[in-house]
């Protein structure tokens, strides 16, 4: 297998772990290269979900190397957690999973600010207040913790004293809000760093080396391309670059050892949280599709947003992110509609706009242009090949391709592993 990069190519949500984990059957390494516990990649195996928020889904087949990439931000709490649940699920940890020494840390402070923060807005983005955004912050503003901090006390002792000083001054003087006792948090992240350092490691001399040797690597990516923070809905983004190139800086692998970005789209849209959504669903097909596509969120429960497939942020996606195949899930989602729409372009002003704008306010005001399919009134949950599925769902597969500019090589037709047509082997 070769090194190959998933991103999502939507809004997130899109299906991505069962996808990494199929694929991570024949892959060496399986790495997380972004984004925090604010995501949530699902895995259904013989009817027992398992959501992963942080390990990468391909943990769960034996033998594989797991890594958590310098990308990544990390609740330790969290962290410890997952790894409890997947021991107690019989499923070996130690010696298949590496994190990352110089992923930075996320502590209360951060989750506090996230809350404050959306509190005050007034056009609140829709964060999961884990406190992924102020963590990125501190990255980018160099005053972050790392995990190589926690092992250095003395190290790890004068930075929280000096972040402390500041986020309570804050709290207190900006939000009216009580500060942080620095000996709790102390001590409690003293210990995280006790469990945790025999997972830490120098992830991009690490998976270098594997490349060296050979060894083939799927890059996880969390959320989708339209949550990029330089490329989406941007303020109603997330915090790091979910895009085909944050793979390259979340790990420390180079561009040139990527040799094939898969991007992953649902049959429609969805979205969680604010932002402009030009295809969303009014309230009652809206309740149909939430409730077949079970569509609420894997990390907060919050109900999601759907709509139509919105061919032009896909066709933007796979453009932004150079992907070269396109794998479609939830298309049993769609099998009792009569009449499918997928939008085309947007209406601003009495202009059509065929590409993604960057001005929100031509997205938030556009009015989608549709065009319309018939739909296929039939189960594809139980179909394994792209030829038994009934024709108008093969042409709206094909009608995807032609929007999007690049083939679709899976459908996924389920939750579970077995529910997937191979477009790849005919």
């Amino acid at each position: 297998m070769s090194n190959i990069v998933i991103v999502g190519a939507q809004w997130g949500d899109e299906g991505k772990g069962k996808i990494i984990d199929i694929l991570a059957e024949k892959a060496d390494y399986i790495v997380r290269f972004q984004g925090g516990n604010n995501a949530g990649h699902t895995v259904v195996i013989d009817g027992k979900e398992f959501i992963f928020h942080l390990l990468p889904s391909g943990i769960l087949h034996k033998g594989k190397i797991c890594v958590i990439g310098n990308g990544v931000v990390i609740d330790p709490k969290s962290l410890l957690d997952e790894i409890a649940f997947v021991r107690s699920k019989g499923i070996k940890i130690e010696g298949n999973l590496f994190i990352s020494d110089e992923a930075h840390i996320i502590f209360p402070y951060h989750q506090r600010m996230d809350s404050l923060r959306e509190r005050e807005k007034r056009g609140k983005i829709g964060t999961t207040k884990r406190g992924i955004g102020p963590c990125y912050a501190d990255k980018v503003s160099r005053s972050g913790i790392r995990v190589q901090e926690l092992f250095d006390k003395d190290s790890f002792r004068d930075k929280l004293k000096i972040n402390l000083k500041e986020k309570n001054k804050i709290f207190k003087c900006l939000y009216g809000n009580k500060g942080f006792s620095f000996d709790k948090i102390y001590n409690e992240y003293c210990g995280y760093g006790r469990q945790i350092k025999k997972y830490a490691a120098n992830t991009t001399l690490l998976l270098n080396r594997a490349l060296k040797n050979k060894k083939s690597i799927l890059f996880e990516g969390a959320q989708g391309t339209l949550l990029d923070i330089d490329h989406g809905t941007y303020p109603y983004v997330t915090s790091s670059n979910a895009t085909a190139g944050g793979a390259c800086t979340g790990t420390g692998v180079g561009p040139n050892k990527i040799d094939k970005v898969i991007g992953v789209v649902k049959a429609y849209t969805t979205r969680v949280g604010e932002g402009p959504f030009p295809t969303e669903f009014g309230p009652e097909l809206m309740q149909v599709i939430r409730n077949k596509g079970k569509e609420y969120g894997a990390t907060t429960g919050r109900p999601r947003r759907c709509g139509w497939f919105d061919a032009v942020i896909a066709r933007y996606s796979v453009m932004l992110n150079g992907i070269d195949e396109i794998v479609v899930t939830k298309l049993d989602v769609l099998d009792d509609l009569e009449k499918i729409k997928i939008c085309v372009g947007y209406k601003y002003k009495g202009k059509i706009y065929k590409d993604f704008p960057t001005d929100m306010s031509l997205l938030k005001y556009s009015q989608p242009v549709y065009e319309e399919c018939d739909g296929w009134l039939a189960d594809t949950s139980v179909i394994e090949t792209f030829s038994g599925l009934p024709d108008n769902a093969k042409k709206y597969i094909n009608k995807l391709e032609r929007l999007l500019l690049a083939r679709v090589s899976m459908i996924s037709i389920g939750s579970e592993r077995k529910q997937l047509i191979n477009r790849r082997h005919g």
